[in-house]
Parts: structure tokens; sequence; C-alpha cells
């Protein structure tokens, strides 16, 4: 039986990820998801504890501000996030030869 991953857990996990692959403090991610710069900081610290968790406005800033896509924040496996941003960085003629090809087989 595959066990089912706490969404919370996932998301602080591939928030940090992200942000370290980009290189940038805590405080720059949330200074470019648009939060306060006196808090922001303290509230990207918060999310990558899993201390709180941002609404889904928020998440999608992050990602933005990341360059990742929303679901890449959320994927639990680890497989499929890596799929997430290959994806992503495909033309849309790759997109649908690739969406094709699996959904024939």
């Amino acid at each position: 039986m595959v066990r089912k991953q706490d969404v919370r857990l996932v998301f602080q996990h591939r928030l940090k990820i992200a942000r370290e692959r980009l290189d940038i403090s805590q405080k720059e991610l949330g200074i470019r998801a648009g939060l306060d710069s006196f808090v922001a900081s303290t509230r990207i610290n918060r999310y990558e504890l899993g201390v709180h968790q941002p609404d889904m406005a928020t998440a999608e800033r992050l990602a933005h501000a990341l360059s990742v896509p929303t679901a890449y924040l959320f994927a639990g496996d680890e497989r499929l996030a890596r799929m997430i941003l290959a994806f992503d960085q495909m033309s849309v003629a790759e997109k649908e030869s690739l969406l094709k090809t699996l959904e024939q087989g």
C-alpha cells in the first residue's frame, strides 16, 4: 500500500528546495512574492517549517516567484515533481506530442 504524504509536509519541503535552487534568501523570496519586507523572512521561514500554511493565492505567488508551476509545490511523488518541472520547460508542441504518446500508452 502506498503511504499518503501530508500535503503540508510536501509543500514545505518543495518550497525550501525550490528556494535553495535559486540560491535566494527567505526574505528575498518573500519580497519577490509580494510580502512586506519587514515580515518576508519570518513568513517564509514559518512556511518552510510548517508552522503556517499559505493560502492558495500566496502559494501561487510563491510558485511564480520561484519560477515553478504551483503543482510542483504540492507534488507528493518525487518523480511527478520532476516531471512537472520538465513539462513546464517544454514547448507547446513538445507538450502535445508527449501527451499524445502517454494517452496512447
